[in-house]
């Protein structure tokens, strides 16, 4: 804090006659007095009154900001429930404190949980400390001594923290799950239904009834299956190969639309837009074609100089994102056959990608074992803007869709699944249970529960982004070992 602001108010506490009910409630409101023993004033007892007195030149005030307790993201999930609480009594009492003193004028605790960036209660202060004037408004029939502000400050809701379960509400059986980084083989429709690739098959999950069905069995081809996507509505599945097929599938009906050829290798990342339909394989190419028609209107986009492991279309359907194990991170436009932008930062393969749905332009990436960074792009402007190490490999990437946060799964070497908060990068939480890397990530259609698969063979769900349920199921969720197959 300003040393000057300090001394100037320390003269007015100490050589202004305040009002002695404005200085024993403020100090009976004082959580532990101002939340640290080192900054208790000395105080004599007059009756029931405690009177603040200078004890010496080392007596002080130290004033709390609003994010006091504002710790690296290494350290924020540390944190105690009863030091949050305390911060919040800390906060309330700073901020009465300055509508007292200084006629700040506020009336509501700010929170320090869901503010992006560093909120302060501290105002532009000016050589007219401690107004107490009619600017206040204290009713005449009101025997408090504190103003109508401090009132509606002190009757202002508080909101609870933010508690996110760390125990996954469900666990599924997942044979033959890939501890593959470069294979995606979990994602969850519209309609509620989770596909999974295992092995030679695709399996679909009901979220609703925990329903299990198989959708197809490629092992009659000689053929496993190296990704899962699907469209918008929900209705269609494309189902990528190792050897280089795309197959759409009718969820509903069972059965199987096309076959879509054109790759040399396997196709390890597909992402629909409308009915556009982009995959990318080991061969560096990206086909982009549109199920309704011909083969042979496709669109071949080359840029890669190693395989293709990520790919995701923004939310306005302008631009594809591209990501492959030659540590480039592309962005193409639906027109062009060159990629009109190309990020290069990232030290490893570059799988995971995710468009914020919050703000126009803003994409997230992260790098492999080697990098072990997410970074944030403007790709309006083509720049950087924030970065952050991880401490490990990180294997994908996921915004929520009713908040600033996003989560990220990661595998070498702590294999853990971590929310952040944007653009302060600070942790929300820290979930851990695999014991093989996260390489598997799918959001709920509501946008507040996760999925989670690793090679450990299972697959967890996570309430992350809300605490309310978005499943219902006929079987109890405490039954952690139903199998999905």
């Amino acid at each position: 804090m300003d040393q000057e602001y300090e001394r100037r108010l320390l003269r007015q506490i100490n050589h202004q006659n305040l009002p002695t009910e404005i200085v024993t409630t403020l100090l009976s409101l004082s959580p532990l007095q101002c939340g640290s023993a080192t900054c208790s004033p000395v105080s004599i007892r007059s009756g029931d009154r405690f009177i603040p007195t200078r004890a010496g030149s080392n007596w002080s005030i130290n004033f709390h900001y609003a994010n006091e307790n504002c710790r690296s993201p290494n350290q924020t999930h540390k944190v105690k429930d009863a030091t949050s609480d305390s911060s919040k009594d800390a906060v309330a009492y700073a901020a009465l404190l300055r509508n007292e003193l200084l006629g700040a004028g506020i009336e509501s605790v700010p929170d320090t949980h869901t503010d992006d960036r560093r909120p302060s209660v501290l105002p532009e202060y000016n050589s007219a400390l401690l107004p107490f004037d009619s600017d206040n408004e204290v009713s005449p029939y009101s025997l408090s001594p504190l103003s109508n502000k401090s009132h509606k400050l002190l009757r202002s809701p508080r909101k609870p923290p933010r508690k996110i379960s760390k125990i996954p509400f469900k666990v599924l059986d997942a044979p033959e799950l890939q501890d593959d980084f470069y294979l995606n083989l979990v994602d969850w429709s519209a309609g509620n239904l989770l596909s999974v690739g295992l092995g030679a098959c695709v399996y679909l999950w009901s979220a609703c009834t925990s329903q299990v069905t198989r959708l197809c069995d490629l092992s009659v081809d000689g053929d496993s299956v190296t990704s899962v996507c699907w469209n918008e509505r929900g209705s269609l599945v494309a189902v990528g190969t190792h050897k280089g097929y795309v197959q759409i599938w009718d969820a509903a009906g069972g059965r199987k639309l096309t076959s879509l050829e054109g790759h040399s290798a396997r196709v390890g990342a597909l992402a629909w837009n409308g009915e556009q339909l982009s995959s990318g394989s080991r061969d560096r190419v990206i086909l982009q074609r549109d199920v309704r028609t011909s083969p042979s209107a496709e669109r071949r986009l080359q840029g890669h100089r190693q395989e293709v492991c990520g790919l995701k279309w923004s939310p306005d359907h302008q631009h594809l994102a591209s990501g492959g194990n030659d540590n480039k991170l592309l962005v193409w436009n639906s027109s062009s056959l060159l990629p009109v932008q190309q990020y290069s930062d990232h030290l490893a393969a570059v799988k995971a990608i995710a468009w914020s749905p919050h703000q126009h332009g803003l994409l997230a990436s992260g790098g492999g074992t080697a990098d072990r960074c997410l970074r944030f792009w403007n790709t309006l402007t083509g720049q950087a803007l924030q970065s952050t190490d991880t401490g490990s490999q990180v294997c994908n990437l996921a915004w929520s869709k009713h908040a600033n946060e996003l989560v990220s799964t990661h595998g070498y070497s702590q294999n853990q699944v971590l929310v952040w908060k944007y653009p302060s990068l600070t942790q929300v939480a820290k979930l851990t249970g695999h014991s093989y890397r996260v390489l598997y990530l799918a959001v709920s259609p509501d946008g507040e529960a996760i999925v989670t698969g690793a090679g450990d063979e299972t697959l967890r769900f996570w309430n992350v982004f809300s605490k309310t349920r978005c499943t219902k199921e006929s079987k109890s969720v405490l039954n952690l070992f139903t199998r999905i197959r």
